[in-house]
């Protein structure tokens, strides 16, 4: 899940939370810029339970935050960047 980073802070969510809900190690909630990624979530209903959450804190799909899925080799990166 990818998470604009002034929307994280707008609505006052805290990473220990996801750290803690979501089992996440350090790699798995990343700061980079002006964007947020976690994950990934490899429990099947965490992704839609993360979307909610997100949404009952006030954050817009699509808007202030999108999914990323999909299964990669892991000699593919991704590199993303807030605008």
């Amino acid at each position: 899940m990818l998470v604009r980073r002034a929307a994280f802070e707008r609505a006052g969510l805290a990473r220990v939370h996801f750290d803690l809900r979501y089992n996440l190690t350090p790699d798995e909630f990343r700061v980079e810029g002006e964007l947020i990624a976690i994950g990934p979530l490899y429990d099947d209903e965490a992704l839609g339970a993360l979307t909610s959450e997100l949404e009952s804190s006030g954050l817009v799909y699509f808007e202030d935050f999108a999914e990323m899925s999909g299964n990669w080799p892991p000699w593919l990166m991704i590199y993303a960047r807030g605008g």
